[in-house]
């Protein structure tokens, strides 16, 4: 019997479905601020699905986003918004996305740039959040300027890495995720993110070896599409699989379960049903859901 910590399921898929609007570059921030209370009815329905950590709608508020899109002024108005939908939902995880864009390591700024941007975010997430988590880490550079920042606020930090899908032991960088380990002292967890979990069954091997709290929770795109990795990209670019149902995705992450595997949930394209069908299977294996 293990104790399990069962994150939550993707935010911004489940907003632009629910919203029914066309997505923006801005993806789940529009719909927040179009549709005030959603954000809040999917943190809702993670909660009564079993997730016992909630990570706040706050991947894509960063100054860089914001360019270009008319909100450049309400980056911390945007991050309160994001806050007060996740109120009274039970421990909060602070997400800090990647500068630039998802999946674009290329993209990253000098370190000392990096890590300024990354504070100024971390410090308002602190006094809110039981915890940061820092997603969809792409390279050894990232995992280095993002931990750097967010660790100084003296709050435990979560490192999410993003793998190559084709081979999971790869950062999207196309460096070893074992690299990572030496930047990563830091890191309260390390955990695999937003790629696919035929890659993350790879990178949880790598994972088992960092003598850290780990695990994953992977996404349900077909795969990271030439369109999602131009600039300003909308979700649209990118396709859902038609084989990732509760069931089948509850046998991958039971699969890292098995393999010592503490932390999970779900990224883009897994909802609540997901989640609690994940939630049941782990307790029918006799494991314990935990809080952190």
């Amino acid at each position: 019997m293990t104790d399990i910590i069962l994150l939550d399921g993707g935010m911004g898929q489940e907003l632009v479905r629910r919203a029914g609007d066309k997505p923006t570059p801005l993806w789940s921030t529009q719909v927040m601020m179009d549709h005030p209370g959603l954000v809040a009815e999917v943190h809702a329905d993670y909660a009564a699905a079993g997730a016992t950590v909630h990570t706040t709608n706050t991947y894509a508020i960063l100054r860089d986003r914001l360019e270009g899109t008319g909100m450049e002024g309400q980056f911390e108005a945007l991050h309160a918004a994001a806050i007060k939908e996740a109120e009274g939902v039970g421990v909060l995880a602070g997400s800090i996305g990647p500068l630039g864009a998802s999946y674009r390591p290329d993209l990253m700024p000098a370190h000392d740039v990096a890590v300024a941007t990354y504070a100024e975010v971390a410090n308002i997430l602190a006094p809110k959040v039981d915890l940061i988590i820092c997603e969809t880490v792409a390279s050894v550079a990232h995992a280095r300027a993002v931990l750097e920042a967010a660790a100084a606020t003296g709050k435990p930090v979560w490192l999410a890495l993003t793998v190559d899908d084709t081979d999971g032991t790869k950062l999207r960088s196309g460096e070893p995720v074992a690299d990572v380990f030496a930047v990563a002292g830091a890191a309260s967890a390390i955990l695999a993110n937003c790629s696919a979990p035929e890659a993350i069954d790879a990178a949880i091997d790598v994972l088992a070896t960092s003598g850290k709290p780990f695990g994953g929770y992977a996404n349900g795109f077909t795969k990271i599409s030439s369109g999602f990795l131009a600039d300003k990209p909308t979700v649209d670019a990118l396709t859902a699989r038609k084989d990732l149902g509760p069931d089948e995705y509850a046998q991958f992450v039971m699969g890292w379960i098995a393999k010592g595997a503490t932390i999970v949930g779900g990224c883009c394209e897994v909802g609540p049903a997901h989640i609690a069908k994940l939630a049941d299977e782990i307790r029918a294996a006799g494991h314990n859901i935990v809080a952190p």
